[in-house]
Parts: structure tokens; C-alpha cells; sequence
């Protein structure tokens, strides 16, 4: 017979044969042999058995699956209480349950690795949680402390009058000069169409709030009048209008490319160069961008009309019409509701705070400071503002607003110190904003926040790495091929646009940071023209912003973490919001003296080579801050500025021995002292390491801030000695665009000393310390090294005091070569300027109406 399957009935027919057969070897009974059924239990994996004595239908199944879930619920409460909140496991040994609310809990592994500065029985009165610092992945992506932060609170009425009123004094007078520009185009445009002004009707341009307008030629921003092209898209702003009319077009200068030429890795430090090709680096941050038409015979008409400078099918010279964006009347019609509000309030200097508030007045150099809110910060002969006003965070109150603007008001830096003993204390560490980045990512973007960009401060050249290698070597140092210190920078991490976005927990900790939130605050700072532009209108970016970077307790000459000097657009504050110190073996710092002795050589080379003024070449190369050991071998040595107690040991001693305690008194204020040369015979060169790491350590960032009056003269010490300065690939500078804007130099201790010396001027110069908020007015140029590795937070703000500032550098970037970096306006200050005044002006007439009710 051929073999094959049996049929279900055949089985069937097998199976009860079997158990007939069983039933009569039992005597006659009938029973079903339960069957082996393998069911993973969740503790034991035990196997159940399954047969005859077990319920079927579905009711019996429902009863068994209810049983089921009623065990594992007990077995998940045994061990719920086992559970730590942060690293969200039971298996890790005894937990720490939270008194406060009864509810949390921590493993003392999770202590230790995320909260080493709180004990066990911290965490036993309160938790971070109840602390509000927790840095669990949910708590740092958690929304909802930033949400309560955008909600308008409600505020005293008069308090709302008094900064209204404060802002239209100030900001009235700009809107008169934005009105009278005006006034002139429509003269001029009157003239053109032969009709008076009164009969002039303006087109309104068909753009959208969320539209930025630029000038096509100088990139300036257009907020309001303008002239466009009647055949094409081409736009003017009314400074270039009024430019090409007098024959002299400053803004929108042409292209300009500056080239650093790449001669090798060993050139870096003192090589000889090599022969490459195609290895050339344009101006850092600069634009492709060129002018699609000549600017040489662009030319306004006789009667003011100014012809499209396009040249196609399309346009062929058309004519600019003038056109409007806010309408016809917006700005003069704003500008008399300004005026009757100044005449029904008679508001006329009433809030200028009067000279004689300020209590800094009084101090010299001989005054004792140590426990006032000053801290001094620079040695000019006859001037009061060697001062910086440095309050404590934790002692400001209201009053102390008006102290704030009394030295804003002059365009003086301020100082905050202790601004993080206002928080709820979340950390700052690199590793927890890198966990919070990483659990926020999307799974779709997940490798995205792996790599990041950074600047190596030596060859000012980007690069990429991965993230927990850059932090790594944020706290434990990174040396080169050669052993010299890689100083690397983050570049726009996280991006600024993205900040609250990717740290919703660490942007509400910074915002609640901040003090004189009047201005600061970027929610509803009722002083900050920033957060006046109404809802829907496109509104520029102003962070916050983080600067991570490493750094080196002593001035290296080459490749120091330094940010050069430039100026910004608006005003700012800057947080210093963690330090990291990385120290050096006896081994690492012989590496970096011996290439010290190699730079120095190379700079005497190619300084010495250069066709310009043979005394700055020999000043600059006996005076260079990288020529430590060659000055060593000499009889005496010249003992520069003390930074932060890093100062050369030599002149330490032989300054203690005389029993001179400048440095000591002036190291208590936070004051680097004044550039000073002493004759120092027989040194121990073996005890200048000893101080490398010395100081306070809450340091981290050493800050020069130049004031607005000794610009002029800071840009004419940097025209004469540029050929001085290395940037890109470490080549000398070959060409200046703007000294200040190029944001390619850098002065040392050596360059501060001479500028004083040759024009009589010098910058303050102060240490930021871990929780330091440094204020930095619009206009002021200012240069910062890290003498550690150092996580900063920043935030732009525009303040009343400093529109005017704000309105000149506008003016200043326009004139720069159209692929400069700094030419385009991106601030947008006039339109700030004329919403801030129309909400002033609807606020301001609301209060009259409530007033007149009553």
C-alpha cells in the first residue's frame, strides 16, 4: 500500500482508540490526558500545564487572561518602588525616595554620575524634580516652564505707562529723523511727476510681513519708502537714492577677495612653506556675490528720477517709482500722535536720571572697592570710567534699574555677578545639553547631531567631529600632531533659530538667568524693541546663542581660543554658564615652548621681511607674547600684564619682595592691572609653570571692551600694524577691508601695550567668572580668550539707549563690499524702531481713554 498523509478523520479515529484503550486499563474510566503546553512566564519561565481541567469558551478565557494581568500588576508594584527616575531601571540597587513628593526616586549610581553636588539626604528632602533642576531625558525636553514663560503675566499698570513713556522721549527723535527722509523722497518725487506733495498719491508695494526687503544694491534693509523698478524686480533704498543724486555711491561697494594661500601643515608651526595648488581660502564668511550691472555709469536723471540700473529684455532701464510698505501716511501720521502724547503726558526729560544718582562717581584709583558693586577694569589718566558697574545678582532690586541706566546710558559694559544662584541650578555640563539634543533629535534625523562643525584656533579652519570626541577633549585637552594645544570651537551648536526648540529646559534656565529683564527678557522685555514687532511680521534672529570652545590659561601668541575683535549690530548679554579646566604635563608644556622658540623664529622671518616700518618689526618681535624663552635667556626679563594670576613667576617674586601688593589688590577686584615693565635679574624659568593654573577658580573668559570714543583711533592702530597679525592658514594679513568688521585681529597683552603707548588709549579689561553676565553696549568693539574651556550663552537686545548706536552701524555695513559677511542687515533696527513706537503710541492712547473714563 502507498504510503501518505492520514486524514483528520483517520487521526481522529486513532486518537479515541487510544483513549478507549487507556479508560480500560484504568478500570473503565475515561480520561483525556492533558497535554504539554510551553508558556513563558515573566519571572521564571516555569511550564504550565494546559488540559481537560481548564475552562473553555471565552468566558473561561477571559477569567484565565484577567488572572493573568491581576499577577503581573502585583509583581510591577513589588517592584515599582525600585525604580529610578532618571535612568528609569529597578535593577540597580538601593534608591533614594524623594520626602517631598513621595513619589520619585533616584539609584545612587544616577546620583553620583548626574547630581555629585547633592547628597543623599538632599535628595531625600527634595528631589530634582521638586528642585526643578532635574536633567532626566524627559525633564530636559520638557516644554512646559518655557510655555509658562510666554504667557503674559500680569502686569501693574503704572509700571506699563512708565517704561511707554520712557520709550517714546527716547525713540521719538529717531522717528522724526525716519520722517523727515521721507519728506524729502516725496519732494523729490513730487518734483518728478510735477505735482505738489499734498497731491502725490504712492504706490503700496505688494509685500507681506513676513518678507525681508532688501536694498538690491547695498543690502540694507527696506521697512518702509523705497524706490522699485516699474520692469522688473530691482529695489532702492532712500541712503542709496540720495547717494547716487549727489554723485557719490558709498553703499554696495564691489567685490573685494582676500585669499590665504595654504603652504602646509609645518608652516603651522614655523615650517617652511610648500608649493600647492588650488589650496587657496577666500575671506572667512564671505559671500559669492557680484553685481549684476555697472556701477560706474549708473547715474541719476537732472530731476531727481534714477533709471534701473538692469540691462536685459525685461527692463532695459526702466525707471524707480517711489512706493511705500507701511502706506502713504503711516510714518508722519505716527510721528504727530508721538507728539501730542509728549505734550498731554509732558514727559520732556523727566526720566533722564540726573548725574548726581550714580554713586560711582566718587571713586579714584586710590578707592577701596573690594565690597562695592565696582570692579576696575582699566588705568586712563583723569577718567571716571576706569569703573565698571558690577552688582550682584542676588542683591538687585527695583531701584537698581535706574543705576543700570545711568552707565548704559553712557555706553559703559556692565557687570552681573552670580546670575546662576537665581535659577533653579540645572546643569550645564556638555554631556547633559548633549543628552537633551540627543533624545529631542527625530529618528529620521538621528545621525545629524553626531557630527558637528568646529574652528581650530590656529589655522582658523573648519572641520568636522564627532560630538562626544569634542567634548571629550573639552575637558581633558586635545594636542595636535606635534604636541602643541588644539584649540577647537563649536561652530553654531545648537543652531540659534533651534535653541529653544532642541533645549526648551536649558533656554527657560538662561531666560531666568538674566537679570534686568526689562531689557533682557526675550518674551516680553518691556525695554527690548526686539520682541515689539507684532505677530506675523518676520522677526530677526536674536538667540539665544551658545559658545563652546576650548581654552589655555596662558596667552600661546598662536592659535589661543580667542574671539577677535569685531563689533556688533545690537546689544547684547553673555553668560558664562560652565568652565572646564585641563591641565598640562611637565612633558606637554616643554612641547609647547620649544614650538613657541619655532614661531618665534618665523615671525622674525616674515615680519622682518616685509616692506613697512623696520622699528614696529623690531618692537614686535622683542616684544612678541610667544617669545617666553628667548627673553628667558636673557639678563632681564619684561613683565607684561598680570592675567588672572597667570603672570610670569619670576616678577612675581621679585614684585612680593619689594612688598608691593598691586597685583594681589587688584587680582581681589577682578582687575588685570595695568601694563607694566620691570627689570627682573637672576630668574628661576622652572617657576614660570607654577602659575599656569593659577588663580581664582571661577575664572574663565578674559574680556577687553573698547569704548565708542576710541574706535576712531583703535582702527588706525590696526591699519598701521595689520602686516603684524596672522589669520587664516596662519598667513600674515596682505590687506584690511575694515579693521574692526573683518573680524581678523586679535590684540595681545604686547598690541594693548603699544596702542597705549602710540594713541593713549586702552580697553577695559576684565576676567568673566562662572555665572558673570557680561553687558556689552551696541558700537563697542570687544575681543575675548578663554582661559578655560568655557560653555557661554548669549542673547542680542535692542535697547532705547543704544537705537542711535544701532542706526549708525547700519549705515557703517552698508558701505562694506557687497561679499563682506557683516554687510547684510539682518537687525532691522528702523523697523523695530517705528513698531516699538506704534505700540507705545496704542498703549500710551488706551491709558488716556481709561483715565478719561474714570
Amino acid at each position: 500500500m502507498k504510503r501518505g498523509r492520514k486524514s483528520k478523520k483517520e487521526k481522529e479515529d486513532i486518537r479515541k482508540k487510544k483513549m478507549l484503550d487507556a479508560a480500560d486499563d484504568d478500570g473503565g474510566v475515561s480520561v483525556q490526558r492533558p497535554s504539554r503546553k510551553r508558556k513563558k512566564d515573566d519571572e521564571n519561565d516555569e511550564l504550565e500545564m494546559s488540559g481537560a481541567e481548564k475552562p473553555y469558551g471565552l468566558r473561561g478565557r477571559k477569567q484565565e487572561m484577567m488572572s493573568k494581568v491581576i499577577k503581573k500588576r502585583a509583581k510591577y508594584c513589588e517592584k515599582g518602588h525600585l525604580t529610578c527616575h532618571q535612568c528609569k531601571r529597578n535593577d540597580k540597587g538601593r534608591v533614594v525616595r524623594c520626602s517631598t513628593c513621595t513619589k520619585k526616586k533616584l539609584c545612587l549610581f544616577c546620583i553620583r554620575a548626574w547630581y555629585p553636588h547633592l547628597k543623599e539626604e538632599d535628595i531625600a528632602k527634595a528631589c530634582p524634580v521638586c528642585r526643578g533642576n532635574c536633567n532626566c531625558k524627559a525633564c530636559l525636553s520638557s516644554v512646559q516652564l518655557i510655555n509658562q514663560m510666554k504667557k503674559n503675566p500680569t502686569r501693574d499698570k503704572g509700571e506699563k505707562v512708565e517704561h511707554s513713556l520712557y520709550l517714546l522721549q527716547v525713540l521719538l527723535p529717531f522717528l522724526r529723523q525716519l520722517d523727515e527722509e521721507q519728506m524729502i523722497e516725496k519732494e523729490i518725487e513730487a518734483k518728478i511727476q510735477g505735482l505738489s506733495v499734498s497731491e502725490l498719491n504712492i504706490v503700496k508695494a505688494d509685500f507681506s510681513l513676513q518678507e525681508r526687503v532688501y536694498c538690491d544694491n547695498c543690502k540694507t534693509s527696506i521697512f518702509d519708502y523705497h524706490r522699485s523698478c516699474t520692469k522688473c524686480s530691482f529695489d532702492l533704498c532712500l541712503i542709496c537714492c540720495r547717494e547716487l543724486r549727489s554723485g557719490q555711491l558709498v553703499g554696495g561697494a564691489d567685490p573685494i577677495v582676500l585669499d590665504f594661500i595654504w603652504k602646509g601643515r609645518g608652516y603651522l608651526h614655523g615650517g617652511k612653506e610648500i608649493e600647492t595648488e588650488n589650496q587657496n581660502a577666500s575671506n572667512a564668511g564671505a559671500k559669492a556675490e557680484v553685481h549684476e550691472w555697472s556701477r560706474s555709469g549708473w547715474h541719476s536723471q537732472s530731476n531727481g528720477s534714477i533709471p534701473c540700473p538692469k540691462v536685459n529684455n525685461e527692463c532695459n532701464h526702466g525707471f524707480l517709482e517711489l512706493r511705500s510698505i507701511l502706506g502713504q501716511h503711516f510714518i508722519s501720521e505716527l510721528v504727530c500722535k508721538g507728539k501730542e502724547l509728549v505734550q498731554a503726558y509732558k514727559i520732556q526729560n523727566v526720566f533722564k536720571p540726573p548725574d548726581s544718582f550714580c554713586s560711582c562717581l566718587g571713586l579714584d584709583r586710590n578707592t577701596d572697592v573690594k565690597n562695592s558693586n565696582m570692579r576696575k577694569a582699566a588705568s586712563r589718566d583723569n577718567m571716571a570710567d576706569n569703573y565698571l558697574y558690577c552688582p550682584k545678582a542676588v542683591d538687585l532690586q527695583d531701584k537698581d534699574l535706574n543705576h543700570f541706566q545711568w552707565h548704559w546710558e553712557k555706553g559703559e559694559p556692565v557687570i552681573v555677578s552670580n546670575v546662576l544662584e537665581c535659577t533653579s541650578g540645572l546643569s550645564w555640563e556638555p554631556l547633559v545639553m548633549w543628552r537633551a539634543l540627543r533624545h529631542v533629535a527625530s529618528a529620521t534625523k538621528r545621525g545629524q547631531h553626531l557630527d558637528v562643525e568646529t574652528i581650530d584656533c590656529l589655522d582658523w579652519c573648519e572641520g568636522g567631529i564627532n560630538i562626544h570626541q569634542f567634548f571629550t577633549g573639552y575637558t581633558e585637552g586635545r594636542m595636535d600632531w606635534l604636541g602643541w594645544p588644539q584649540i577647537l570651537k563649536l561652530k553654531d551648536w545648537p543652531p540659534s533659530n533651534l535653541f529653544e526648540e532642541q533645549l526648551p529646559r536649558h533656554c527657560a534656565e538662561f531666560i531666568s538667568s538674566l537679570p534686568f529683564k526689562e531689557y533682557t527678557d526675550p518674551l516680553r522685555g518691556a525695554l527690548n524693541l526686539a520682541v515689539m514687532l507684532p505677530d506675523g511680521c518676520l522677526k530677526p534672529d536674536m538667540g539665544p546663542k551658545s559658545y563652546i570652545a576650548y581654552g589655555f590659561p596662558s596667552e600661546l601668541g598662536r592659535g589661543d581660543s580667542v574671539t577677535k575683535i569685531h563689533c556688533d549690530m545690537s546689544d547684547a548679554v553673555n553668560v558664562l554658564t560652565h568652565i572646564a579646566e585641563v591641565k598640562l604635563n611637565s612633558e606637554q608644556l616643554t612641547a609647547i615652548e620649544k614650538l613657541k622658540e619655532n614661531h618665534f623664529e618665523q615671525d622674525k622671518r616674515e615680519l622682518c621681511g616685509n616692506d613697512h616700518d623696520e622699528e614696529t618689526n623690531t618692537y614686535m618681535l622683542n616684544n612678541s607674547s610667544s617669545t617666553i624663552n628667548a627673553l628667558d635667556n636673557q639678563n632681564s626679563v619684561q613683565v607684561m600684564e598680570h592675567e588672572g594670576g597667570l603672570c610670569d613667576q619670576k616678577a612675581v617674586n621679585q614684585f612680593h619682595q619689594s612688598g608691593n601688593n598691586e597685583i594681589a589688590t587688584a587680582k581681589e577686584d577682578g582687575l588685570l592691572c595695568e601694563s607694566e615693565v620691570k627689570e627682573v635679574d637672576k630668574v628661576d624659568t622652572k617657576l614660570e609653570n607654577d602659575l599656569l593654573f593659577g588663580g581664582d577658580a571661577s575664572e574663565g573668559a578674559l574680556w577687553d571692551i573698547f569704548r565708542r570714543q576710541d574706535v576712531s583711533k583703535l582702527q588706525e592702530y590696526l591699519k598701521k600694524h595689520f602686516r603684524e597679525f596672522r589669520h587664516v592658514h596662519c598667513c600674515p594679513l596682505k590687506q584690511v577691508i575694515h579693521p574692526i568688521h573683518d573680524q581678523t585681529f586679535y590684540l595681545t597683552m604686547e598690541h594693548k601695550k603699544k596702542l597705549k603707548e602710540e594713541y593713549g588709549i586702552e580697553p577695559w579689561t576684565f576676567i568673566q567668572k562662572l555665572g558673570d553676565a557680561v553687558f556689552i553696549p551696541a558700537g563697542c568693539p570687544h575681543q575675548v580668550r578663554n582661559l578655560k574651556s568655557c560653555i557661554k550663552v548669549a542673547l542680542d537686545f535692542v535697547s532705547p539707549e543704544n537705537v542711535g548706536e544701532c542706526f549708525r552701524l547700519t549705515e557703517e555695513f552698508r558701505t562694506l563690499p557687497i561679499n563682506h559677511k557683516s554687510t547684510e542687515d539682518k537687525l532691522e533696527v528702523k523697523k523695530m524702531t517705528v513698531f516699538a513706537i506704534h505700540d507705545v503710541v496704542e498703549k500710551l492712547e488706551k491709558s488716556r481713554l481709561e483715565i478719561a473714563d474714570i
